[in-house]
């Protein structure tokens, strides 16, 4: 799958090799809030949980992984979008359904960027003839990013408990047919 520069911004797929990047942004507990119980991941918890568990479900034909956002003006690292099959770590996967989100420095929040960023890959998705559903979830009291979801044309399903692996959250989820 290709994803496109879009107007203010360009996507890279992250790799191991971006653990700096993924550390960085985790360290600001506002921007960790709603996130993992609201602390902040150590350099251990980047390099023995996180990149494992990225390259678990990067597919790069199929657009899956975190991808690196980045101002088109000059290079600036302004967060990630990550994209993965929906219930990716369950024992029953949804291989057709894509669970989209997002994760920006706080610097960078009100800017439109988080918008501009999923509205891309939505559009991205809409041309994949194997994905039926986009689907995302965050805690209720997150409201920015239930905004965003809203924008993105998605529609409340449920307010329930999302199993993983690192921690079971209640969270709602919000999904939209492609």
């Amino acid at each position: 799958m290709k994803v496109n520069d879009s107007e203010r911004l360009q996507y890279e797929i992250m790799t191991a090799g971006d653990s700096d990047l993924l550390f960085e942004l985790d360290q600001d507990p506002e921007v960790m809030r709603y996130v993992g119980g609201g602390q902040i991941n150590s350099r251990q918890d980047i390099d023995k949980v996180m990149i494992p568990r990225m390259q678990s479900y990067t597919n790069r034909e199929k657009g899956w992984g975190v991808w690196k956002v980045s101002s088109k003006i000059d290079g600036c690292y302004l967060g990630w979008i990550i994209i993965r099959p929906a219930d990716f770590f369950s024992d029953s996967p949804q291989f057709d359904n894509i669970e989209i989100g997002w994760r920006f420095f706080r610097k960078f929040w009100g800017n439109g960027y988080a918008t501009e960023a999923a509205q891309q890959f939505k559009q991205a998705f809409m041309t994949c003839d194997e994905v039926i559903k986009l689907t995302a979830i965050a805690i209720e009291e997150n409201v920015a990013s239930v905004n965003i979801m809203k924008k993105l044309g998605m529609k409340f399903i449920k307010k329930d408990i999302h199993k993983d692996p690192l921690g079971d959250n209640e969270v709602v989820f919000y999904e939209m047919d492609i």
